[in-house]
């Protein structure tokens, strides 16, 4: 028998799971829903886990009532030791920190943990964590971390269902779709994982209806349209309808009060005006369409009022009576109770590595000695010299820079530090760093000062003459540094949350860094503290 590649995985983000396992998730759900409508017990009995000893544990740091209500049906139907942590008197709330907490649970035979927060990215730490403190205890299976929604970050599960309700809409055609999404799409991480969920279809036109105040972020629309989606955007429901070419899948989400800032408070509610759906849209809408809202809806200002609540265009209570469904599955995947049938593409998390392409050995002429280097500043006999430090920027930002690079790779001593104009290009600035004596610095460090000033070269200088020459380019990964933070205050790894989690940062364009925690994109500069 094959090994069951669901068992013991963790969904942090949507993308977690491959295209091939999304729909095979899909499929063991629709054959559940069957069973449960048909009243089939021996066919609805072959989803349990029906494990008394198998550990769930629901931690809802954020309140909720859907989804943890959800997961809770979901894991009773599973007949297995369901445990609920209350945060509110926990030591969570006494400055433990996370990872004591959930190393303690997890020690207690605890197999999945369901978790929501505010803080972004902590399931992505939690999973790592808990197979480091698995390994050291040598515990059989490290515990699996399901994100139950994280701070305005993603929240996978809703995406699942929400997509199984897109396709049962679609008579299970998965060849397109066009979706209007309407509502905080700035907060909204409902919509958030949508940019990775929607690549289900094989065509995806997306409409997105929001004031600019509450517009979708531009990482995620980069997403979308790096995905291949077709986009398009609207400040107001009013606008899209005027627009004439609608979708027949609308997908609303509430203003999320509780996020926004004073300055948008004060407009809330012409805000709210721009995406709440009025009587007199309805004559106007194409016949067949077919609204969804994640829940809850605001008692007193419902995007989708209740009026709509006994029409054609309900959709919303099937897709909540869906949440119960897909939740069973992805439970029973976990524990390894279904899946064994599985074939396709496992979605392996692509980690980047370290390498040494950053460096360029460039070719020298041993004939010709090292030219002056600054006005008044003589060339050294042997050492190190580091030149084009920050090349282009601000003479106060190569100074700091240098300042760091000095620090991090602790080159004190004699020496000096310039910052000089290019002889190539007259008023272009550049940083210099000049160590007498000084020898390599080796591949560790050669990646830290890459990190530190991308583009700069490294010479080797011996007997006045430049012995070897390097230039270094930026890394994929950036990482080890005390002085580098995501800027995101609700991040995990952020100093705000007191966690001590060091920050890491991918490269995915030129100048744009992506933290590993909660996915926000940052300039090269906006790494540092």
């Amino acid at each position: 028998m094959s090994r069951n590649t669901f068992k013991g995985r963790s969904l942090t983000v949507i993308n977690d799971f491959s295209y091939d396992e999304k729909m095979y998730l899909f499929q063991k759900a629709r054959e559940l829903k069957q069973y449960l409508k048909e009243e089939n017990h021996e066919k609805i009995d072959e989803f349990r886990i029906n494990d008394p000893d198998f550990g769930i544990y629901e931690v809802f740091i954020e309140d909720s009532t859907r989804t943890k209500e959800s997961f809770k049906n979901a894991a009773e139907f599973h007949r297995v030791k369901l445990s609920n942590l209350d945060t509110t008197h926990s030591s969570i709330n006494k400055q433990e920190s996370f990872a004591d907490t959930f190393n303690t649970l997890t020690g207690y035979d605890n197999s999945i943990f369901i978790v929501r927060s505010r803080q972004e990215g902590l399931c992505r730490w939690l999973e790592e964590n808990g197979r480091n403190y698995a390994m050291r205890n040598e515990l059989k299976n490290p515990p699996a971390f399901i994100n139950a929604g994280d701070g305005k970050h993603e929240h996978p599960t809703q995406e699942l269902l929400d997509d199984f309700t897109f396709l049962e809409h679609n008579d299970w055609n998965a060849d397109s779709i066009h979706i209007a999404l309407a509502g905080d799409l700035f907060h909204g991480r409902t919509v958030h994982s949508k940019a990775d969920g929607l690549k289900i279809f094989k065509k995806v036109k997306v409409d997105l209806i929001a004031p600019q105040e509450l517009a979708m972020p531009d990482y995620y629309l980069d997403k979308m349209k790096k995905n291949g989606f077709e986009v398009n955007t609207f400040s107001s429901i009013q606008e899209y309808i005027d627009n004439g070419n609608m979708a027949k899948i609308w997908y609303f989400t509430r203003p999320q009060l509780e996020r926004m800032g004073d300055a948008v408070l004060k407009k809330q509610d012409i805000l709210r005006d721009k995406i709440t759906f009025k009587k007199e849209f309805i004559d106007k809408i194409p016949e067949g369409t077919i609204f969804y809202h994640p829940l809850p809806r605001h008692k007193v200002f419902p995007s989708i009022p209740t009026f709509l609540d006994s029409t054609p265009l309900n959709g919303w209570e099937r897709q909540s009576i869906n949440g119960k469904i897909i939740r069973i599955i992805l439970l029973g995947l976990i524990a390894g109770k279904i899946g064994d049938d599985f074939t396709g593409e496992v979605k392996v998390r692509q980690h980047t590595e370290d390498d040494v392409s950053f460096i360029q050995e460039l070719p020298v002429h041993n004939n010709t000695p090292i030219k002056d280097c600054s006005e008044g500043v003589k060339p050294i006999d042997n050492g190190l010299v580091i030149d084009h430090i920050f090349r282009g920027r601000t003479e106060f930002e190569i100074r700091e820079q240098m300042a760091r690079i000095i620090k991090t790779l602790k080159l004190y001593g004699k020496g000096g530090e310039w910052v000089t104009s290019s002889r190539a290009e007259p008023g272009m600035m550049k940083g210099i760093i000049f160590r007498p004596n000084h020898g390599e610095l080796g591949t560790k460090n050669m990646k830290r000062l890459a990190s530190l000033a991308p583009g700069c070269t490294v010479n080797i200088i011996e007997n006045k003459h430049v012995e070897k020459k390097y230039r270094l380019s930026m890394p994929q990964k950036i990482y080890n540094f005390s002085d580098i933070e995501c800027s995101n205050t609700d991040c995990i790894s952020n100093h705000e949350q007191g966690e001590n989690i060091p920050s890491e940062f991918y490269k995915i364009s030129e100048n744009k860094f992506i933290c590993k925690y909660c996915e926000k994109v940052h300039t090269f500069m906006e790494i540092w503290k």
